[in-house]
């Protein structure tokens, strides 16, 4: 990473915390700014007391104000799985709205390179297959998705707007179903919901018949795609996300696989909206930003697992 000082909103996230990690490790000083809806102090407490990182509580859809100097503006606060955006749909609409708005002005005043987090959602269930970035979507704008949706939609016009009107250096990516340590074990995503289920030897819940697909990229890898992105003279949108596609069906049982685990498969009613394919054409991100998932599928899954294990087993020892 070039940029000296960074701002990363949502950084107590999933996501976020693992590219303060990452900035931290690159040399860079780390302004993490969370409300805490979905994210947690916990997610960045070793990195407490470095003296190149500062957490700050923030509500984006506020005043934002950070003293000094910043390169960079890294926006990734949202709520992201369906589970969260669906209990809060309205805070989801306001950070894709207002919290960018606050965001980009933040790297406007500061003349830094702005990063929006987008997501594949804005595909919604895609009638191109795979996903390029130059595919407008087929979204539904009054289903229970939409809170996050069109929100994320709205946040990559907006930016847009902030690039052609107010000339601020941006980039837009586009993730796609990322997963690895730090992930929630009741946040409702597949990944952490059919690891935790596995390991407790519980039924796992596949929804609908499991033939619906996702393509699903170790946090790693989507950290340097969004970090290449960073340094890049490219506003995007690009494509960030593994092309490796499975089915949810065959998620669930290699998951079990690869747990060890013998719990049964149970399959329950499907979400309504829920896109029927996913899977990213990331030729343009490997053109333009010489990047390329790296880390596979089982590897990724094997990792994570042991994180969820050792995470489980704790939350479970009883005090001393």
């Amino acid at each position: 990473m070039t940029a000296r000082r960074v701002v990363v909103t949502g950084g107590a996230g999933f996501l976020g915390s693992h590219l303060c990690e990452r900035l931290l490790a690159g040399g860079a000083s780390v302004i993490c700014m969370d409300n805490f809806l979905t994210g947690a102090p916990a997610n960045v407490e070793h990195l407490m007391g470095r003296p190149r990182f500062r957490l700050v509580e923030c509500d984006l859809t506020g005043f934002v104000h950070v003293p000094g100097e910043v390169d960079l503006v890294l926006h990734f606060a949202s709520a992201a799985s369906p589970a969260d955006y669906l209990r809060h749909p309205i805070a989801t609409l306001k950070v894709g709205s207002l919290g960018t708005l606050h965001a980009l002005g933040l790297a406007r005043e500061k003349g830094a390179r702005f990063v929006l987090a987008s997501t594949s959602e804005v595909y919604g269930d895609p009638l191109e297959h795979p996903q390029r970035e130059t595919y407008w979507g087929n979204v539904n704008p009054v289903g229970p998705r939409s809170v996050y949706d069109e929100a994320k939609r709205f946040s990559e016009s907006l930016t847009t707007a902030y690039r052609d009107s107010h000339g601020v250096d941006t980039g837009i990516v586009r993730i796609f179903n990322t997963y690895g340590p730090r992930m929630r074990p009741y946040d409702g995503r597949a990944i952490p919901t059919f690891i935790r289920q596995a390991l407790a030897g519980e039924p796992i819940t596949v929804t609908g018949d499991g033939s619906q697909t996702r393509s699903i990229c170790y946090v790693e890898d989507t950290v340097e795609g969004i970090l290449a992105l960073a340094d890049a003279a490219f506003e995007g949108p690009v494509n960030i996300g593994n092309p490796s596609e499975l089915s949810m069906l065959r998620l669930a049982t290699t998951i079990r696989d690869l747990a060890g685990s013998s719990s049964p498969i149970r399959f329950v009613a499907r979400p309504v909206d829920d896109p029927a394919v996913r899977r990213p054409d990331t030729s343009l991100a490997a053109r333009r930003l010489a990047w390329r998932p790296r880390v596979d599928v089982d590897t990724g899954l094997r990792r994570t697992i042991a994180w969820f294990r050792r995470e489980l087993l704790e939350k479970t020892r009883p005090a001393s």
